[in-house]
This record gives C-alpha cells, structure tokens and sequence, in this order.
C-alpha cells in the first residue's frame, strides 16, 4: 500500500508539473502575441515610436533610430507595416531555441504573407521582437 502512495503522489506530481508548464507556456504565448499585435497596430496608427519600443536590443543596435527602423521596415516588411488583416498561426522555437510565432498577413496588394517573428524574452520578463522573415503565401486567406 506504501509503495502504491508513493506511485501515486509521484505521478501527482509529474502532472501538476506539467500542467504548470503548459500554463507557462500558455501565458508566454499570449504575451509574445500581445508583443506582435501591439506593433502591427503601432504600425497602422503611424505610431513609429511605439512600433520601435517593441523591438529587442540587437535590432535596436541595428537601427538605432526611430527613423531608420521604420525605413527599414517600409522597404522590406511593407505587408507588416500596412496590411488589411491578420491571423496567428503556430507556435515554436527556432533552430538555437528561441520562441517563434507565425502571422498570416493579407497584405494590401491582395497576396497573404507568413511573417514569422523571432521573439526574446528580457531581463525583466518581457518580451521583445528580436527578428522577422516574411514570405509570400499562394492561394492563402486570412
């Protein structure tokens, strides 16, 4: 009877585990997605400060204006920065580990975009957009 307790207390435990962790999971998820859907409605609103503040350090670095980002972004992500509709697709990380999430885009132009955003985690818990690579999609609706 002892040995069958412990069984059980230990699977207990496992279980409440990883329901915590897909809680976790859950909870980081919706905040990265608040992060994205945040800066495409910057973008929309032509509020180019607020768009830049959601983008981590190193892209920051790279542009390190707010003008030279929104250039950047009105040259290659112009379905990011104007667009007629979104969606989330999956969730994952990328090959080093870092958080991904998918938005399909139903760009101006007519066609549908996969944005994919690359995602870390800072210092203080919160999440910034630390890259994106967008694709055209054939025959796709948002």
């Amino acid at each position: 009877m002892t040995r069958l307790r412990i069984l059980i207390t230990a699977l207990a435990i496992v279980c409440f585990g990883i329901a915590a962790a897909r809680a976790g999971d859950d909870a980081n998820r919706d905040a990265m997605r608040a992060i994205i859907t945040g800066q495409l409605q910057a973008f929309a609103s032509d509020r180019d400060d607020e768009a830049y503040g959601y983008a981590a350090p190193l892209i920051k670095f790279a542009f390190p204006t707010v003008d030279s980002f929104m250039a950047m972004v009105k040259k290659g992500y112009q379905p990011v920065h104007r667009n007629s509709g979104y969606s989330f697709g999956e969730s994952a990380t990328d090959p080093n580990g870092r958080p991904t999430e998918t938005v399909i885009i139903r760009g101006t132009d007519g066609k549908t975009y996969e944005a994919r955003y690359t995602l870390e985690q800072q210092t203080d818990g919160t999440w910034k957009i630390a890259g994106c690579v967008i694709r055209t999609l054939p025959g796709q609706e948002v």
